[in-house]
């Protein structure tokens, strides 16, 4: 009974503090439209709410600034780590901290309410100098509670800085509602001379660079930063010769001093270390677009020995193992990519990146462990590494969020990763590892997957037929023929109905570089021609890996009869124009076709010349060479159906045109091999001559003995 008394009797205090509060917010309205200020006890009472505003966020949240690690000018990433970062062991404090960071956010959201409807009882009265002082901090830390609760700057909310240099000049005597942003903070800081005002309009003006930053104008930055350089020291030169003039005034801006103490949230001075971070971050990236690495390399370097959280520490890291790697130092790019790792753990970008360095230097076993770690560290869906200093509202992440960085820091799905461990498994030769992959991969298919990947161009999944032809591959190569049947089979059966009687498309590649509205429908037609094409692609691909299958199982007839169902369904395709084009102009699909047809006519003639169906195995040899003259394998399989049908003279002929014109070509058409998809792998390994040394005798004693019969 006791409490309950003593809770009513503060409940009554506190609502006549309120009356006595809104009495004099009247009393000084009143006053304020017959040209006078607020009066005196009506400012105390909105600077102790603030006060006790700021006051409530900085006793939750006590700053814990991170330390940037030291010796980055060099160019090297060193071994000091810093304090606030968690280690792998460090999951319990990773989980404290994620809940803490959760408290922070309602906390900031309850705040940036209350400091709003704060700032609304102060615009409520017409501007006056006495009041700005105090209505500028209000501005500025409601603004910190807005962009620090927000995902990114949100543009329309720096309106409020507008409005409160507009306030500025209207108590000043003067206007500034025609200006433009810039035009406006020109004015103010020009004419604006109060000495009260000075070092809230240097807060204000960090905040506007801040929103500047958010939304990359650069320019903007400068010049405001030189008009708040200008105002500070009249008698500074300008530095607009230097080597970065935004890095160097953002580092000499120095906020003026006050004599009283003000309630901020977040200061100057940290807001001034985190703008002069993310310009660099922000530069470089940039520069990193525009391919110029040098400056890329010291503007990221400067980015990390700067004032900022460790994700963002982390994804400086990134950035510099990539642009390392692009200069051509895989070794750098790999000591950035794993500081990264060290500062936090759950940057799995940087996993990603680790495992394409790897590639590039050949070393498959260490580029495949990374994509292991990769795959486990997201199967394990822990979440993302939070800011180890929620006392700064603003922070560099906030303002740094352009494509080229979420390019760079693009998050892969687990799926993603497993099928790029079948894919480099499969390029590698390691079959039997490719093949569980790939099963492992299907049967997420079989989950539901398509609903969970996003397959937009940044991902390495390939179209789904293409998933399930590759695996036909592997279990091929892997001597699991049934089982690439079956895999075949599924390919056949969905894409079976999507294929109409005659394909139509223009062979040859035509992009235009803007696509106008007239042309729109035409180009969702032809899109969905193109389509038909790939459809036919797979179908035809699946028919041409059963063939071979089937020639693996000794199974003839079957094989011949799945090439002949491929060859029938490539005579689906016609293209629109018929004069010859070259090849590089055609549509990779066009290509393709062409190498499926092909190696379907190699590998059917192959089955008629085992079952000495002579004449028939011919045709399939000679149309092959029609459709690839340069193609060795056919060459040399007609060269030995023309032996076999007594043909000599032919048969010499073709040997000499091929032995002389295609000698030591085998590494040049290996290498043109892999310039088409992946799930014809392994019908290109079969579709070779095998060596015939006693057909090559034949031929060379015919040829020594004609020689011989043309000169007597």
């Amino acid at each position: 009974m006791a409490a309950r008394a003593k809770g009513a009797a503060a409940n009554e205090r506190r609502a006549g503090r309120r009356e006595d509060c809104g009495a004099r917010v009247a009393a000084a309205m009143k006053r304020q439209r017959c040209g006078s200020a607020p009066e005196q006890g009506c400012l105390q009472a909105w600077a102790a709410e603030c006060e006790a505003l700021a006051g409530r966020w900085r006793v939750r949240h006590s700053p814990r600034p991170p330390v940037p690690p030291r010796g980055l000018g060099t160019g090297c990433p060193h071994e000091a780590r810093p304090r606030c970062e968690a280690g792998w062991s460090a999951c319990p404090l990773q989980a404290a901290r994620c809940s803490a960071h959760g408290g922070a956010a309602a906390a900031a959201r309850q705040l940036r309410g209350a400091f709003g409807e704060l700032l609304l009882r102060m615009r409520g009265l017409p501007p006056a100098l006495p009041a700005m002082p105090l209505e500028l901090t209000v501005l500025y830390n409601s603004l910190l509670f807005v962009m620090g609760t927000s995902d990114c700057a949100i543009k329309g909310e720096a309106e409020g800085i507008r409005q409160g240099l507009c306030r500025v000049l209207e108590a000043c005597g003067t206007s500034g509602q025609d200006l433009s942003t810039e035009e406006l903070w020109q004015k103010v800081l020009q004419e604006v001379t109060v000495e009260e005002l000075q070092a809230p309009l240097h807060r204000l003006g960090a905040l506007q660079a801040a929103w500047w930053l958010a939304d990359s104008c650069l320019q903007s930055i400068t010049d405001l930063f030189r008009l708040l350089s200008s105002a500070e020291d009249p008698g500074r030169a300008p530095c607009s010769g230097e080597k970065n003039e935004l890095l160097t005034l953002l580092k000499a801006w120095r906020a003026p001093a006050e004599e009283v103490s003000v309630s901020l949230v977040q200061s100057a001075e940290d807001l001034k270390g985190t703008l002069c971070t993310a310009a660099a971050f922000l530069q470089g990236l940039q520069e990193l677009e525009a391919g110029n690495l040098p400056t890329t390399l010291c503007l990221l370097q400067e980015a990390a020995g700067g004032f900022c959280s460790t994700r963002v520490l982390a994804q400086i890291y990134v950035c510099l193992g990539c642009c390392a790697q692009r200069m051509g130092k895989p070794q750098t790019a790999l000591q950035y990519l794993k500081r990264a790792l060290q500062v936090d753990f759950q940057c799995h970008p940087a996993l990603s990146h680790i495992a394409a360095v790897y590639q590039e230097l050949g070393e498959t076993d260490a580029e495949l462990q990374a994509l292991s770690l990769l795959y486990e560290a997201l199967e394990k869906n822990s979440p993302s590494a939070t800011s180890t200093s929620p006392y700064f509202l603003i922070q560099a992440d906030l303002l740094v969020n352009t494509p080229m960085l979420a390019s760079l820091l693009r998050h892969h799905h687990p799926s993603e990763v497993k099928y790029l461990l079948a894919q480099r498994c499969l390029q590698d030769g390691r079959v039997a590892d490719a093949v569980e992959y790939y099963l492992d991969f299907l049967a997420l298919l079989q989950e539901g997957l398509q609903q969970q990947v996003p397959l937009d161009s940044g991902s390495p999944l390939p179209r789904i037929p293409e998933v399930f032809l590759e695996a036909a591959s592997a279990l091929e190569q892997d001597g699991r023929h049934q089982d690439s049947l079956t895999v075949c089979d599924e390919v056949i059966s969905r894409t079976t109905h999507l294929i109409p009687q005659i394909v139509q498309v223009e062979e040859k590649l035509e992009q235009p570089e803007h696509a106008s509205l007239e042309t729109g429908l035409a180009g969702g037609l032809l899109s969905q021609k193109r389509e038909s094409l790939f459809c036919l692609m797979w179908r035809a691909a699946a028919y041409l890996h059963q063939g071979w299958a089937w020639t693996k199982l000794g199974k003839g007839k079957e094989a011949i009869m799945q090439f002949s169902r491929c060859l029938n369904d490539l005579l689906r395709f016609q293209p629109c124009g018929r004069d010859v084009k070259p090849a590089e102009s055609l549509l990779p699909e066009v290509k393709v076709l062409q190498k499926i047809r092909l190696l379907s006519l190699i590998g059917r003639g192959i089955q008629f010349l085992e079952q000495e169906r002579h004449k028939e195995a011919l045709l399939d040899f000679q149309h092959g060479l029609q459709i690839s003259p340069d193609d060795t394998t056919a060459a040399f399989y007609l060269v030995q159906v023309l032996w076999k049908l007594n043909r000599k003279q032919e048969a010499a002929d073709y040997w000499q045109k091929y032995l002389e014109s295609h000698a030591g070509e085998d590494g040049q058409q290996e290498r043109q091999g892999r310039s088409f998809p992946l799930y014809l792998d392994s019908c290109l390994k079969q579709a070779t001559f095998p060596k015939n040394e006693s057909l090559a005798r034949c031929i060379q004693d015919y040829l020594r003995t004609t020689r011989q019969d043309s000169s007597r």
